[in-house]
């Protein structure tokens, strides 16, 4: 479980006065044999319920991330089970610390198989059983979901965001990455300063193609017209 709620209201009160308005917390919940248990659930819901109140109540937005892990060889469906229970327990927890869920912003995992799974499921299927999960699970008045990439190829995170938004639900339903952002933009620049131009350029691209993903309207030929 993710450690540091002593002390924590201390903290945002500085962090408020330096500036911040916005904080994230992270609870990682991994899929194998005999796991999650149902203890390992419950001590991450509670921890993200905690912080997030003592963010808000310091005036800053959070950013709540119960984040089930990709990495695992477990079906769509396992997925589905485990993110269900997730959503459940922290949304319970939420309500039980008084955490004003139109102020805060939900960073999840994508409903989607491991990535040892033999049967990888289409962007249609992570879209299916993402949207199911998230209307049987997350409140409507949550102003916005913006989901993490998990490790998932750039082109590939972009492409389910695009099929999920294809859906729809009734919040907005956005992008929050970091390697599927970052990382062909990171490789190109290489600590070299000669390599900025292109490295921003490649940077802006996938931001154009995650926004365009996050209004539905992506396709695979944008991808190569700009990189052929």
């Amino acid at each position: 479980m993710t450690e540091g709620l002593d002390g924590l209201r201390a903290r945002f009160a500085e962090y408020h006065e330096l500036g911040a308005r916005f904080s994230k917390w992270r609870g990682v919940i991994t899929i194998g044999d005999g796991i999650p248990t149902d203890a390992c659930l419950h001590v991450n819901a509670h921890a993200l319920a905690r912080y997030a109140a003592l963010s808000q109540e310091a005036g800053i937005v959070p950013i709540v991330e119960p984040e089930v892990l990709m990495d695992a060889d477990n079906t769509i469906e396992r997925c589905h089970e485990v993110t269900s229970r997730t959503l459940q327990l922290v949304f319970g927890e939420l309500e039980r610390q008084g955490v004003a869920l139109e102020g805060m912003l939900l960073k999840p995992n994508m409903v989607i198989a491991g990535k040892q799974c033999p049967t990888q499921a289409t962007p249609e299927q992570v879209a299916e059983q993402t949207i199911d999960c998230f209307l049987r699970n997350v409140p409507a008045m949550v102003p916005a979901i913006v989901f993490l990439s998990g490790g998932q190829s750039e082109v590939e995170a972009t492409e389910n965001l695009d099929a999920i938004n294809k859906l729809g639900g009734p919040w907005p339903l956005s992008f929050s990455y970091g390697r599927a952002l970052q990382a062909s933009a990171l490789s190109a620049w290489a600590g070299d300063p000669a390599n900025v131009e292109a490295a921003q350029a490649i940077y802006l691209h996938r931001a154009r193609m995650n926004a365009l993903a996050a209004a539905g309207e992506w396709n695979a030929d944008l991808e190569q017209a700009v990189t052929a």
